[in-house]
């Protein structure tokens, strides 16, 4: 076993699945996790492997503390981890009056809780200048009528690794936060014509973005060409949103 290790939870679809291929093709063995569906993980892995990469898919509920430590007792991840990557979550739409505290607990427990229980797993093998990689989103920011538990649980997200780039800068760990605008996955497949239109026209650059656009920012901040960046919440969002 050789090479640097990142972890990339939420790694077998979308954003999770870019950023496990980028990095494996940047030099990093990847273990990524999923929740239900090992075959589209299993795919990743396979284009890891035939890219002549390292990588294994690993079946973990984030919000589950016991599934995360099996996470933590896998022989990659006790030899050091260079890279984590929280990206797994829930997002279902709803209209924000509609919410109720069980729908509110079961996010929070997975887009929030669930990270900050991978890195407490994960901490104790962190090598002291690794790159902890948050996802999080504009919709952290910005709200959202029909998500107001996402929203929620990113903006929590975002300020407790804000917070934790505070903690852990002197060990030379650097946390950093991407907040994507539209990317063309899964939350946006069922958009009509019209809508998917009507989100395009309203980014300044006109497009919607690509898991890959995502996958290259983790890149440059799991790179040494980020060293002195750390506590950043970093807009990859067309212009969508400035704040």
């Amino acid at each position: 076993m050789a090479g640097p290790l990142a972890v990339v939870t939420g790694g077998g679809r979308g954003i999770g699945a870019a950023v496990s291929e980028r990095l494996a093709k940047d030099g990093y063995r990847v273990l990524l996790t999923y929740h239900t569906s090992s075959h589209p993980a299993e795919e990743v892995v396979g284009r890891i492997l035939a890219e002549g990469s390292d990588g294994v898919a690993v079946k973990v509920d984030c919000s589950d503390p016991g599934e995360v430590a099996l996470l933590a007792d896998h022989p990659w991840v006790k030899n050091g981890v260079d890279i984590l990557v929280l990206n797994h979550g829930r997002y279902d739409r709803m209209p924000a009056q509609d919410l109720d505290h069980k729908r509110l607990r079961q996010t929070m427990a997975t887009n929030f809780e669930g990270a900050f229980l991978v890195w407490e797993a994960v901490r104790p093998f962190l090598v002291d200048d690794a790159g902890i990689i948050v996802v999080g989103s504009q919709l952290g920011i910005r709200g959202s009528p029909h998500g107001a538990d996402y929203s929620a649980s990113k903006g929590a997200l975002h300020a407790w690794a804000r917070s934790l780039a505070q903690a852990v800068g002197p060990r030379g760990q650097r946390v950093n936060v991407i907040a994507p605008g539209f990317v063309d996955t899964a939350i946006l497949a069922d958009d009509s014509v019209e809508k998917r239109e009507q989100r395009e026209s309203e980014v300044p650059l006109r497009r919607i973005g690509q898991p890959e656009d995502i996958a290259a920012v983790a890149s440059f901040l799991a790179s040494s060409d980020s060293s002195y960046v750390s506590g950043a919440v970093i807009h990859v969002n067309g212009g969508l949103f400035l704040p």
